[in-house]
This record gives structure tokens, sequence and C-alpha cells, in this order.
């Protein structure tokens, strides 16, 4: 779904702080960049200054917030910052990062919120595409109580529902009817961890910069007095004097009462900008945690691959006029019965073209394949596929019937569904590379209908007539 602009940054916004986890300094740079760039974190501090794609694909780790990995180099805790960014409705961003952690600042997006917005945000040239949820999405985990569900919707809201079994943080409910509304209601909404908790965390060589100013620290459980010490000793802070009552460590007001689950909703519109789409659709998800947040975005864009596969089908008017009818094609081509197998040229540029078979019974190949259950021969699909492809190659020289395509190569094939009589097959061509030395490699696919069929690439060269 075709929606508004695309937007990115007026200028440059700096912040600095540490790592929740890692403990270590850290400073980022959120930069403008192009159409279509999505967000990108470069890692400045390693020399040869490698990127990281924010993508689902690249999320390596995902133990109390998400980590993203390529090029042999990582960045931990990205949530917030892409949180953020989808919150204000930015979908371009090159992020300069000095170390291996987004940091934490006082646990929220509240910081980068302002700060992007104090920089100014600049409206671009192309439109924003939408992924548009039009069927149920479902993700669960029953013996877990977790489940997400994505239904369709005018707009993207979200709601989270928590339970974390406790007397103190008993289940609480958030939502973002509108996206607009991301800065005051959820940005701000600061993450939390269980005193209980924090023995194991560090123990797993977490939470090293965590402290009582970028996290809620939650008391549900009476803890005696020599553990707390032990904690102390721990984070190298000084030992309580008194033993805490239960509710919030801090010393500070919660920001909204169901704060815990306002975060939990930020981190989820973080993790879910890594299907690389803004979302027109409702998500609802109980007991959300960014492991499940990932596989459930891995869902959607398995959707989103199946619809994209579905929509690149090409379209043509049977009673059109073909950009070449069978006479232009046997001018071009060497083929003969039965073996010259395009009916049609619908259509061609420089890189692409797209050609139509028309499959009947009278095929001489289906006497023998099969008699009783007749299917084309996946060879024969493949054949007529390149036979398209010669048609683009050829298209290249001002004389085509001077020369012909000679194959090299075929690779990548796969055979998705059978190709029976009455089906239409409508292949389309692109080329994969330039044109080099006479040399074209094209992408083939074959469709019947809004399926693909079979899809490979295919190596050809030109030559003239005479020189074969």
């Amino acid at each position: 779904m075709i929606g508004e602009k695309q937007r990115t940054l007026k200028s440059p916004v700096s912040l600095s702080g540490i790592g929740l986890h890692t403990g270590k300094p850290v400073n980022i740079v959120i930069n403008a960049a192009p159409v279509n760039h999505g967000f990108i974190f470069k890692r400045v501090d390693v020399e040869v200054q490698p990127t990281i794609k924010s993508i689902i694909n690249n999320v390596s780790e995902t133990s109390r917030g998400t980590t993203l990995s390529e090029n042999g180099v990582s960045v931990n805790t990205v949530e917030h910052l892409l949180s953020a960014l989808y919150g204000l409705g930015i979908d371009n961003a090159l992020i300069e990062i000095d170390g291996p952690e987004v940091p934490i600042l006082d646990g929220s997006a509240g910081q980068i919120v302002d700060a992007i917005e104090k920089a100014g945000i600049f409206e671009q040239s192309d439109l924003k595409v939408y992924f548009e949820i039009k069927q149920p999405i479902k993700y669960t985990i029953p013996e877990k109580g977790i489940e997400y569900l994505a239904i369709p919707d005018n707009d993207y809201n979200v709601t989270v529902l928590i339970d974390y079994n406790s007397d103190v943080l008993v289940n609480q409910f958030a939502s973002l009817e509108n996206i607009e509304n991301y800065k005051n209601e959820i940005a701000p909404a600061r993450t939390f961890v269980f005193l209980h908790e924090l023995e194991i965390l560090a123990g797993k060589g977490l939470i090293k910069g965590g402290n009582l100013e970028n996290a809620l620290v939650i008391v549900d459980k009476d803890l005696p007095k020599e553990e707390l010490d032990h904690l102390a000793d721990l984070f190298q802070k000084p030992h309580l004097d008194f033993l805490p009552q239960k509710g919030i460590l801090n010393d500070t007001l919660l920001r909204h009462s169901n704060e815990p689950a306002r975060h939990k909703l930020l981190d989820l519109i973080g993790d879910l900008s890594l299907i690389g789409l803004p979302i027109k659709g409702k998500i609802i998800a109980t007991k959300p945690g960014h492991k499940t947040n990932i596989e459930f975005a891995r869902l959607i864009q398995q959707q989103i691959k199946k619809e994209r596969q579905k929509n690149k089908a090409p379209v043509f008017n049977v009673n059109a006029k073909p950009l070449l009818d069978i006479n232009e094609i046997r001018k071009r081509l060497p083929h003969r019965y039965p073996f010259l197998l395009v009916d049609k040229i619908i259509e061609m540029n420089e890189s692409s073209v797209v050609g139509v078979k028309n499959v009947t019974y009278n095929e001489g190949f289906f006497v023998g394949h099969f008699p009783n259950e007749p299917v084309m021969p996946g060879v024969l699909i493949i054949e007529a596929m390149a036979q398209v492809g010669g048609i683009l190659v050829l298209n290249s020289v001002p004389d085509p019937e001077n020369y012909t395509t000679l194959f090299l190569k075929i690779e990548q094939v796969r055979f998705k569904k059978k190709v029976i009589p009455g089906d239409t097959l409508v292949f389309k061509l692109e080329l994969a590379a330039p044109f080099r030395r006479g040399i074209a490699t094209m992408h083939g696919t074959a469709y019947v209908g809004d399926s693909i069929v079979t899809e490979g690439i295919l190596m050809a060269q030109i030559a003239k007539k005479e020189k074969i």
C-alpha cells in the first residue's frame, strides 16, 4: 500500500552514554540517509567501519535485548533507538556508533525522541510503501501463555498485555491507538528488572551498566540482608541500611501507572521495525519478549514475501496486441516446430522481457510424459524460459536476425509446481548484471497465474550466425 512520503533527519543527532549490558561508554550520531536506505548502523570504532543493516535476518541474540550482527561485528540493545525512529515515522537513517552497544540513557526512548525532534525531520521525495495486514497472522506458545496476533486495520496500533505472576507487578495492559501519540504515551517508559533477577543477569555478563538511573528495579520478594549486601558488592554500591519494601526500589515516581507494560510496547515496536516496512494493521501481544517479538516478526516477513511473489507475477491483457507475435519471434529465433516454445512477447525493455507460452494438450511431449497424467517436462520449461531470454539478448543488437544466442550455463533451478495442459506460462527474465563481452546473466521466473512454477539463473552469449 502506498502512503505518505519517506522521512529522514534534517541534521545529525549526537547522543552519549553507557551500554546497559557492556557498561562501556559509547557515542552515537544519527545521520540523514537517502530514500529506501532503511536503518543502518556503522561501527566507526572498527578499522574498516563495517555496516550492519537493521533487518530481521541480522538478529543474532535476544537475551534481555536485541543484537544485530553483520560483516563480523555486532551492535547490542538496538530496540529503543529503532523504536524511537519508527515512532517518529522516520524511514531512513545512518547511525554511526563507536562501541558495541547503543547507550541506555535513562532506559527509555524519550531522550532519543527529544533529540531527533530538536534536529528536525525532513520529508523526502519517494513515497513510503506499507505492508498492509490483509489476513490474521498468529504466533503462540500455549504452554507459556504467549500469543501474538496481527489483524487488518486502517492504521498502525499496538496493544500489549503482560503477566509476571507477581503480586507487585500485576497484570498490565498498554495500548497505542495512533502512532502520532508515541512521543508522549510510549517513548518515556523505562526498562525494568526484578531485584531477585540481578545476580542471575550479572552472572551471565549482562547489566554491567545498569543502575537506578536507567532502569526501574522492582522488589516483589523478601530478600535477606546478606543477599542484599552481596548484590551491593556485586554492583560496587554501598550496602543498604534498610530492608526494601515491596514495590519500586527507585526513589522515583512511575511516569505512568502501567509503565512496565508501556515499555514492553516500546520494545515490540522497535523489534517489529526490523521487518523493514511500516505496517498498517493492529498488533496484539500477550507476554511479549525480544525472542518471541523476533519470531513473530519473521512470520510477518514470510507473509510479505508471499504477497510480493503474488504481486510480481506479470499481468497482461489477452486481447492486447503483443509486442512481438509468433511471426516476429520466428524472425529472431532459429527454433521451429516442435521446439519453438514462445507464443508471444508482451513486454520488453533494455533489462527485462516478458513472454507467454500457452500449454495445450496437443503438445507432442504429452504423448509420453505422461499418457495418463500429462505434465510438461521441467527441461522444456527451462528451454521456453531460455528462448524468452534469447529475445532479450538479441534485442541488444540493431540487427537481431543476423545473431543467435548460445546458452552457457543454467544454475539454481527450482521447480515449485507442475505445469499441465490448459496452463498459460508467463516468463519474466531480468538482467542480473550488465552485458559484458556479449555475455548476459539473467534471472528467470516462470508463473502460472500468481504462482511461481520455476525459477533459475541463465547465462547466454550472443554471436553472429556466420561465426558459429
